[in-house]
């Protein structure tokens, strides 16, 4: 194996926002649960700092994970693992930022995504500028609701030069085409969010290599098919391993539909998959 990428989402649920889009808004794990999403976190930080293969990771918690101190710190030490090419995680940017300074920038990356309403403007842009000073890595993204335009226009005009500022389109909603324009003149890859892709029967890296990773070490192809390929920790994964088609009727997440391959988006974002950046601004 030359290269693996996984997707790692443990136990953690929990988080600090109450978006009324997300199903997991203001969720509290127990004492026990975060125990249990630490060690969990921690056996997949070691794990990966054993191999003797390229690896990247995106961590996609349910929950907000910069706010425990367990994922800041393996965002950190993985990023300083010759083998690991990239380490990324989708965030809401609510936790102070100034430790990604014990990161190597050339590594670390982050997917931020603003929620209107959860925080205040100034205090999010803020944060991407003190980022941007930093000289670390990430994208910023916002859901596609007609509330949200306003302040998608001026995330877009007040943003440090060179950030891409991603939408994703909001579940179940259908955009008529002037609706697609407006945010499209925001993202100009909106139309790739805009409706679900038809991936039946399509090619996919996802099984091959790329792969989703739960806190037990369960592998699945991603987080989208429930099919187990096996155990990261006692390596029965790696033998079901192979190019394979998408079973799913279609494919409507940045996460999944990214490693389609007739959509050629690891070209569209060469340098940049895990953290949403295309490679313009890569």
């Amino acid at each position: 194996m030359e290269h693996l990428t996984i997707l790692y989402r443990g136990s953690l649920a929990s988080c600090d926002y109450d978006c009324p889009y997300c199903p997991f808004a203001k969720r509290r794990d127990t004492p026990e649960q975060l125990r249990a999403d630490r060690a969990a976190l921690e056996r997949f930080t070691a794990w990966i700092s054993a191999q003797d293969h390229r690896v990247s990771v995106l961590f996609t918690p349910w929950g907000e994970g910069l706010v425990r101190s367990w994922y800041r710190r393996a965002l950190v030490d993985l990023s300083h693992l010759p083998h690991v090419e990239r380490v990324a995680i989708q965030t809401n940017l609510s936790h102070r930022v100034s430790w990604t300074s014990d990161a190597d920038p050339a590594r670390l990356a982050l997917w931020a995504t603003y929620h209107p309403g959860q925080v205040p403007y100034d205090r999010f842009l803020g944060k991407c500028r003190d980022l941007a000073a930093r000289g670390v890595r990430f994208s910023v993204g916002i859901v596609g609701l007609t509330e949200h335009l306003g302040a998608a226009r001026c995330l877009r005009a007040d943003l440090p030069a060179g950030t891409y500022l991603w939408v994703n389109a909001a579940d179940g909603h259908v955009y008529d085409d002037a609706e697609a324009d407006a945010w499209t003149a925001i993202d100009p890859l909106f139309p790739l969010s805009r409706r679900p892709h038809s991936s039946r029967g399509l090619a996919c890296k996802t099984g091959h290599t790329v792969v989703s990773v739960d806190g037990d070490g369960t592998v699945r192809r991603c987080h989208f098919v429930p099919a187990v390929l096996g155990n990261l920790y006692d390596g029965s994964f790696r033998n079901a391993l192979t190019p394979r088609p998408c079973p799913l009727d279609t494919c409507d997440c940045h996460i999944g539909y990214v490693h389609l391959e007739p959509l050629g988006l690891y070209d569209t974002f060469a340098g940049g998959v895990l953290e949403r950046i295309p490679a313009l601004l890569a």
